[in-house]
């Protein structure tokens, strides 16, 4: 107690050299603690050869008209489908259904090179939103996709339209490289 100084009126005590000294002790251990701990908290991030592998190039144009080719991509199948103008037709008029997740088709769509959108293809992440399970392509009320887990039907434009699932199947990042190929992530 000899290090602080009362004014005998009910004030504070003074901070001392010794608190100073305590406080900056405490400070540089922390920082040193933070430094040592920082290599064993880095190598938890994954590796370089890793990273390069989070994204895929898909050449879309070996999906035939109506049909569907499905990649694999960070552990998730990625549906790509070349829509027939008979199911992009079904997909822009079922944009004034009332939807559980409304979202119009283009907005689910990618422009292309060009600028333009291009309707006949159609990039998601084929796992249901349900409980992530894989959903049957031109199956269920819709002929998009059918989930046959927990019954959710999907239409052509991968909309929840029917079952448990809260949102639509999502449409994952991706970019056009050429007219024809996309990389996704």
């Amino acid at each position: 107690m000899a290090d602080t100084k009362a004014d005998g009126v009910g004030a504070p005590a003074e901070p001392s050299r010794r608190d100073f000294i305590h406080i900056a002790a405490a400070a540089v251990g922390a920082g040193g603690a933070a430094a040592l701990a920082w290599p064993f908290i880095d190598q938890m991030n994954p590796a370089a050869d890793t990273r390069a592998l989070a994204s895929v190039e898909i050449d879309m144009s070996k999906a035939e008209l109506g049909s569907q080719i499905s990649v694999l991509w960070r552990g998730r199948p990625i549906f790509v489908r070349h829509r027939t103008p008979e199911q992009i037709a079904a997909a822009a008029q079922d944009d004034a259904a009332v939807l559980r997740d409304p979202q119009t088709d283009a907005q689910r769509l990618i422009a292309g090179p060009d600028g333009q959108l291009k309707p006949e293809y159609l990039v998601l992440v084929g796992v249901c939103t349900h409980l992530g399970c894989v959903p049957l392509v031109n199956e269920g009320d819709y002929k998009g996709w059918f989930c046959p887990c927990h019954g959710s039907h999907y239409d052509v434009s991968g909309r929840i339209r029917k079952g448990p699932a809260p949102k639509n199947l999502e449409v994952p990042p991706y970019a056009y490289v050429s007219d024809t190929v996309i990389k996704v992530g």
